[in-house]
């Protein structure tokens, strides 16, 4: 998929998190990569930041004011805007709430800086990327989402319409978290949110058909308690 890259400097990044440590490292290092950091130790003061169009937000959770979700939720209402969640809670409940409010991603505190960046620079990817190209091509096999075909070294894999619902989904938001009741819903609706033996059986498939070792996979990737996510 094709995909712009902007040049650091032009990236302005909100960071919302009332430690002031964290505020200061997060700074220091993305400032000196050429990032343009805005602040905000509050939810209503990051809510009021987000006016500022910034291209990513870093959020914790544990705010003064407000549950770091309602933020997430108050963003969603009006900005697509790419949202990494930065917290200390590492309950799988609490990653799920935030994923299905909206947040693009999740790291929990302590955190690696090389990992933050990493994550960083594939939210800016997603949020710059050009959704219109239909055609997404990996190591291992290319997926055309206006024809929905699947082709493998040249030739055609036969998907059913299921499998087809779940790979289009996870395509379509490549790189992204997509939570399990996300999932779940979008693919076989409302009723069946807690159906997560479905998401098992049917990425298993999905691994056989499209990985080159479905035991290994490097493009239908499981999140641990959280959902799942497609790379490229």
């Amino acid at each position: 998929m094709a995909k712009v890259t902007p040049n650091a400097s032009a990236i302005k990044v909100l960071v919302v998190d009332d430690e002031p440590q964290i505020v200061r490292t997060l700074r220091i290092n993305l400032s000196a990569r050429g990032y343009k950091v805005i602040t905000a130790g509050t939810g209503a003061a990051a809510l009021l930041a987000s006016g500022k169009h910034p291209d990513v937000v870093i959020l914790d959770l544990g705010l003064p004011d407000m549950d770091g979700i309602d933020v997430i939720v108050g963003l969603r209402r009006w900005t697509s805007v790419p949202v990494i969640v930065l917290s200390a809670r590492t309950d799988a409940a609490d990653k799920v709430k935030a994923l299905d409010a909206g947040a693009d991603d999740y790291v929990t505190k302590p955190f690696g800086m090389d990992e933050l960046l990493a994550r960083l620079r594939s939210a800016v990817r997603r949020g710059g990327g050009d959704a219109s190209d239909p055609v997404v091509v990996t190591a291992s096999f290319t997926v055309d989402l206006v024809a929905k075909k699947v082709t493998k070294k040249g030739e055609t894999v036969r998907l059913t319409p299921t499998e087809w619902a779940m790979l289009d989904m996870l395509v379509r938001n490549s790189g992204k978290l997509v939570g399990r009741k996300e999932l779940l819903r979008e693919v076989w609706g409302p009723s069946h949110e807690t159906a997560s033996h479905y998401l098992r059986a049917y990425l298993a498939g999905l691994r056989r058909k499209l990985e080159d070792d479905p035991s290994h996979p490097r493009h239908l990737i499981t999140e641990s308690g959280m959902g799942y996510r497609f790379e490229e």
